[in-house]
């Protein structure tokens, strides 16, 4: 008895000691976080606006964090591609990615039998700010509001037509037509590049911008800026007036923000939250950021953003819907 007591009391102690030795570990790694570089996902091409941003913080957030921070370009498939290879990635903070509503909030509802779910697969850390968007047309479009823009296009239907080289830009230029009852022809592209050259050579003649592209040519007077596609307006563009004063309810916001795989530990995603809002404090890195068309709107923790995700899924699948987009 003595003998078989004693066994059970040595096995008992090591797998107390294991346990503790494993919890531990995984203590220890948080605390010494991060002890090697740390990759940024970007899904986009470089030099698209988000890899502008992402550039400008993974400078920063090196510093603070003390280890090179590489910005990783796996550009293609509206994000898709980049979305599988973070979810593959292991949870330890050292692949982090940088991506937009366009892989969290459009893909969902835009793409059939898609690879990733966007609440599940991943952990989120923080927002980090938005990418405005403007309604352009060409000069000689005789519309200098969008109130004129509406009324020109309801008697001229089909006369007009616009571009949609990202999610942003077909949900909100097919948003703006449902909403108006406007029949505009709609263009796909490869590229905002592309789409706003072929909107100052009037091959199109309407086209929702991202600033990031666009932010030099909104300053010429190669196109004509009607509006802003968030409610809010944009700090970027503050004599622009919102959509939304015209077409009430008409409310798009390109988001930033940045994740980890699912899994990643919390004291984790916390530090470089944290991080995250001294870095977006910092006037400079503000001016720095408005220079790429982007403005700074962090949230406060990695909760509050999970939920502005999970806000910004089902408002999506409603414009989606709405607008009759049928997934591809």
């Amino acid at each position: 008895m003595n003998k078989r007591f004693l066994l059970r009391a040595c096995a008992s102690a090591g797998l107390a000691a294991t346990m503790s030795m494993g919890f531990g570990g995984a203590v220890l790694a948080q605390e010494s976080y991060p002890a090697a570089p740390i990759t940024l996902v970007v899904p986009f091409a470089a030099g698209s606006g988000t890899d502008a941003v992402a550039r400008v913080v993974a400078n920063k957030l090196g510093e603070r964090l003390k280890q090179p921070m590489v910005v990783d370009n796996r550009a293609g498939a509206n994000a898709q591609i980049a979305a599988a290879h973070v979810v593959k990635a292991k949870p330890d903070g050292y692949t982090l990615f940088m991506t937009t509503n366009t892989s969290h909030s459009a893909n969902p509802w835009l793409v059939k039998g898609l690879k990733y779910d966007p609440i599940k697969d991943f952990t989120p850390v923080a927002r980090v700010g938005e990418l405005p968007f403007a309604l352009v047309v060409h000069p000689s479009v005789p519309a200098k509001t969008v109130a004129e823009l509406i009324a020109y296009a309801r008697s001229h239907p089909d006369k007009l037509s616009y571009g949609t080289p990202n999610s942003t830009s077909l949900v909100a230029s097919e948003t703006f037509k449902y909403i108006t009852g406007t029949q505009i022809t709609g263009v796909p592209y490869k590229s905002s590049p592309q789409a706003l050259t072929d909107v100052m050579g009037n091959q199109i003649q309407m086209y929702v911008a991202d600033l990031g592209s666009a932010w030099g040519t909104l300053k010429t007077e190669r196109v004509r800026t009607l509006g802003v596609t968030a409610a809010k307006g944009s700090q970027l563009l503050p004599n622009v007036p919102a959509i939304g004063k015209t077409l009430p309810g008409f409310d798009i916001t390109s988001w930033n923000g940045i994740f980890g795989p699912a899994g990643m530990p919390k004291a984790i995603a916390e530090r470089i939250n944290g991080e995250l809002q001294l870095i977006l404090k910092d006037k400079a890195v503000q001016e720095q950021l408005a220079q790429v068309g982007f403005e700074v709107w962090p949230t406060a923790t990695p909760d509050e953003f999970a939920l502005y995700v999970k806000e910004q899924l089902a408002k999506w699948g409603q414009l989606v819907k709405q607008a009759g987009i049928e997934a591809q």
